[in-house]
């Protein structure tokens, strides 16, 4: 599920695409963290070279690979999930982190790629140019970004920048799309193919091992600091929800991407077989989870009153993945999500 809260802890969801763990066929490549083994001169990936040059069109003109990239570098946390899922480690990234803690789905592909940490620059400004062309990338992945329109002219004269090809994309674009164009220029498409296959095989095994989610209705409301939003609405990507066998309520018709704030006075808007409530914005939250949950009217819920009523946390950044799945946490969203959604489905 996509364009969902962009939390304040994670400030980077601002300005990327994230479009939801570790992936099972992480391939190493080259990079240039901290533990790096960097300036290999060895083609990341396993596959056969592909063909180069590889010419891509954009949203903004032609990009041109001429050869295989060996150092790729990131200008968002969404094609750092791209380069991690696909066995590279950039050669440096923005610091979606801030210095905080890395989720566990990220720091179990470090892990895995034998790395440390990411080489990372301060993005707090935006996008640093200068960084970026300190490390002399071969080509820049600007696939989950929302800042190409004013970066990309100071981009592509430090290397050739891979990005969408409309504008618009950069809100509609799923994850395997964004995965296999960012491929395409890498010359790993067999690869990313890999990547998708695994992610769909951990959902599926997930959604067979749970035939009780099946025909489920659910909502999923996320509160924001100046609403409570109803986010399952009817033309919203289904996301990993639908995809483990649930389905959305007929109150979904009612609201859209411009229209889907639900007042406290109507929340039997949020009636369904499941409730799925998030924080993302903690104290910044319009209100707390105990202040709804002692609001009269959502204890009357028949969804509450059974016991089919779940809270996704954002502590661990388990709402953000959700509202942003991307190549790398898919596998770790489907993990941390299905128990959450077992105990409501069940009403424990």
């Amino acid at each position: 599920m996509n364009r969902l809260a962009r939390p304040a802890a994670r400030r980077s969801a601002v300005r990327t695409l994230i479009a939801a763990a570790a992936a099972a066929t992480l391939l190493v490549g080259c990079g240039a963290g901290k533990d790096d083994k960097a300036g290999t001169e060895k083609p990341a990936g396993g596959a056969a070279p592909a063909a180069f040059p590889v010419t891509l069109t954009n949203a903004w003109g032609r990009t041109e690979v001429e050869k295989k990239p060996l150092k790729v570098a990131t200008v968002s946390d969404g094609d750092t999930s791209i380069a991690l899922a696909l066995g590279l480690v950039p050669v440096i990234t923005p610091d979606a982190e801030d210095g905080g803690p890395i989720p566990e789905y990220k720091q179990r592909a470090l892990t895995k790629l034998g790395t440390g940490r990411l080489k990372t620059y301060d993005d707090t400004d935006g996008t640093d140019f200068e960084a970026i062309a300190a490390e002399a990338p071969d080509v820049i992945l600007g696939m989950n970004t929302w800042s190409m329109d004013t970066d990309y002219a100071k981009l592509t004269p430090i290397a050739p920048v891979v990005t969408y090809t409309d504008k618009k994309h950069a809100d509609t674009l799923t994850w395997q799309e964004r995965l296999k164009n960012a491929a395409e220029a890498l010359g790993m498409t067999a690869e990313a193919d890999k990547v998708i296959a695994a992610n769909d095989k951990a959902i599926a095994d997930a959604a067979a091992a749970h035939p009780e989610f099946k025909g489920k209705t659910y909502t999923y409301a996320v509160v924001h600091p100046e609403q409570l939003t109803f986010m399952s609405y009817a033309d919203q990507d289904p996301g990993v929800f639908e995809q483990l066998g649930l389905k959305k309520t007929a109150k979904a018709t009612s609201y859209n991407a411009d229209r889907n704030s639900v007042s406290l006075e109507n929340l039997d808007e949020l009636e369904a077989d499941v409730l799925l409530m998030t924080y993302p914005f903690g104290d910044n939250g319009l209100l707390s989870a105990s202040e709804l949950e002692s609001n009269k009217l959502f204890q009357s819920l028949t969804v509450v009153k059974g016991k089919h009523y779940a809270v996704i946390p954002a502590e661990n950044t388990l709402s953000s993945a959700v509202a942003y799945p991307d190549a790398l946490s898919f596998p770790w969203i489907v993990e941390k999500l299905t128990p959450i959604l077992a105990k409501a489905v069940a009403g424990k």
